[in-house]
């Protein structure tokens, strides 16, 4: 009966929601700006195929292929999201697969050794032209164009309708390009700056409770370690940012937020090597007895956690002034980031105080030994505010030193917005119908555009 009702609660539409969406926004409102890119997405996908095979109805005669719509889909799902010379390598490693299939199927047919044939014959051409990483892209496009050509078309026409495949994917990469993952960037740095202040956290929570145990300091190296791990795929994610902005009209008079995020993240790699040297200090001090000792009491461990939590505070605050700092707000910003790094700096002062004025000859005293403030210290400098107000301030210098970064407003409305589906003189939330019909009743766009920022 356990069992029964177990899967009843299981298949309630909460869970059965959880399941199919895991991360579904909590509010209606939230629901269209999910669901809108990707269904953008699809939608170019579905046009580019559409307008491929019409192209191809009115330029070809005889047998129905689909070649055209095919090779459209597979260009613009290859070049997503980089640059143009990228692209064209990737084109060239679509239509070198789908050549040698279209020869494959107009003489032999699709069989066990042609399609090896095939295959083979793909990834020669992959190694000759010097595809790289996309060569695997010629084999895939070479089976998938072998099984669904007919044989009643001619080689001339299928390498015909592959270029109007190809011109259609990149004039629509070109056109409308996918949108800049500016907010998948900047909410990767956010999660690193977790990441690196979690375990600080949890280890401040550890020693408030009591003496700890290596079993402990080992789980927080684990954490750190996992740390380490997303922020390596953070700076991927940033670095596809930079690549997107490349020959993307997107990317046109907008501000590039890369360098700021960059730096950032290399603060958060700095960061996490004091954490693990600091944990890795604590696990070689403590004692290898399977019970905890704590030769300096309770009031020498309190001001360790709090140095700790006041650690991940700072980090914390770090990564909501790099955050601030994309979005051009990062006075307030720097001010808490200055409160909090005060306030390390004062416990930091206790505890050292504590330290040598408390000295012991245990040898379990591990709290003693300076590599723990030393670790802390170099955490402190890590995050000096003045060194990053100069960086921030070169970052804006390049900015607006660098070409196209203003243009004029009816050129700017005209653009697609970096991320929202829709042009940058439309408000968010808008539709062209509603938005033309709101003009008469705004006399001064001016001040709705200056109530709109703040």
């Amino acid at each position: 009966m356990s069992k029964i009702e177990s899967a009843a609660r299981y298949v309630r539409p909460q869970n059965l929601a959880t399941l199919i969406w895991p991360r579904r926004p909590t509010r209606w409102r939230d629901v269209p700006r999910r669901i809108l890119p990707p269904a953008v997405n699809i939608l170019r996908l579905t046009a580019a195929a559409v307008i491929s095979y019409l192209l191809t109805l009115a330029m070809t005669s005889g047998a129905i292929d689909l070649t055209g719509p095919l090779t459209a889909l597979l260009v613009m799902q290859a070049s997503a999201y980089s640059t143009l010379k990228m692209g064209a390598v990737r084109v060239g490693a679509v239509l070198a697969g789908v050549l040698v299939a279209t020869f494959l199927s107009v003489w032999i047919g699709l069989t066990w050794w042609s399609l090896g044939l095939a295959i083979a014959a793909s990834l020669v051409l992959a190694r000759i032209f010097r595809l790289g990483e996309q060569a695997l892209e010629a084999p895939i496009s070479a089976m998938l164009i072998l099984g669904v050509t007919s044989p009643n078309v001619a080689a001339e026409v299928r390498i015909l309708n592959t270029l109007i495949g190809a011109g259609v994917g990149i004039a629509f990469n070109l056109i409308y390009p996918p949108a800049l993952p500016t907010r998948r960037a900047a909410r990767a740095m956010i999660d690193v700056a977790e990441a690196a202040a979690a375990p600080l956290d949890a280890a401040s929570q550890a020693l408030t409770e009591g003496p700890i145990r290596r079993e402990q300091v080992q789980n927080w190296l684990d954490r750190v370690r996992a740390g380490a791990a997303r922020l390596t795929s953070a700076t991927k994610t940033v670095s596809s940012l930079k690549d997107s902005r490349r020959f993307n009209p997107r990317a046109l008079g907008t501000v590039d937020i890369e360098p700021v995020l960059s730096s950032g993240l290399q603060t958060f790699e700095s960061c996490l090597l004091a954490i693990r040297a600091l944990f890795v200090v604590l696990l070689a001090e403590l004692p290898t007895e399977d019970k905890p000792d704590d030769p300096y009491g309770e009031e020498l461990r309190a001001a360790f956690a709090v140095v700790l939590h006041d650690a991940a505070d700072c980090i914390r605050a770090f990564g909501g002034l790099v955050l601030a700092e994309v979005e051009g707000r990062e006075e307030e910003a720097e001010r808490s980031l200055d409160e909090s790094l005060d306030i390390l700096r004062e416990t930091q002062a206790i505890l050292t105080e504590l330290i040598m004025v408390n000295p012991q000859d245990n040898k379990s005293s591990w709290l003693l030994r300076g590599s723990i403030l030393a670790a802390v210290e170099h955490l402190l400098n890590q995050l000096n505010l003045d060194d990053r107000a100069r960086a921030r301030q070169q970052w804006k210098d390049a900015q607006r030193s660098r070409p196209l970064s203003q243009l004029p407003p009816i050129f700017s409305a005209a653009l697609p917005h970096p991320e929202r589906p829709a042009l940058r003189g439309l408000p968010p939330g808008s539709t062209w119908r509603n938005a033309f019909a709101r003009q008469p009743e705004e006399p001064e766009p001016t001040d709705q555009r200056d109530g709109s920022e703040d």
